[in-house]
């Protein structure tokens, strides 16, 4: 019989990661997030009822704003080629520019651990290929 639906929730994917042996932290905000290969990646609840599931990869290669017509162009060919991480250029407060990867699911009406655990590990894998192609733009 299938695994019945749940409501996505912190204790649900920390669960996922937990399953898989995955080394993990929750920050001082509540953040789940972990570290791959140098590529830091958070997962977060987002919507209206924490009901979107989001694997963000924080790239960790620095680039100057001199370089976002480049970043741009990689982001544009990158995203034309690929289904996941959706990419994109992202300035800091300070000024710094990086690449940051996104893949999200909705699971408005719930989803099973065998569901999450394929958009935790598609989000993983291609995260940290997005993070080796960034820091061969160096």
């Amino acid at each position: 019989m299938p695994a019945s639906l749940q409501p996505l929730s912190d204790e649900l994917i920390i669960s996922a990661l937990t399953a898989r042996e995955f080394a993990h932290f929750v920050d001082d905000d509540g953040d789940i997030g972990g570290n791959w290969q140098g590529c830091l990646i958070y997962f977060f609840r987002l919507g209206k009822n924490n009901e979107i599931f989001q694997v963000r990869a924080l790239t960790q290669t620095e680039f100057s704003t001199d370089d976002v017509p480049q970043l741009y162009s990689f982001c544009n060919a990158w995203n034309h080629d690929r289904l996941w991480p959706k990419a994109y250029v992202h300035t800091s407060d300070d000024g710094v520019v990086r690449v940051v990867g996104e893949v999200g699911a909705d699971f408005e009406h719930g989803v099973t651990p065998d569901q999450l655990d394929q958009v935790l590990i598609c989000g993983i894998a291609t995260g940290v290929e997005l993070a080796e192609a960034v820091a061969a733009l160096k």
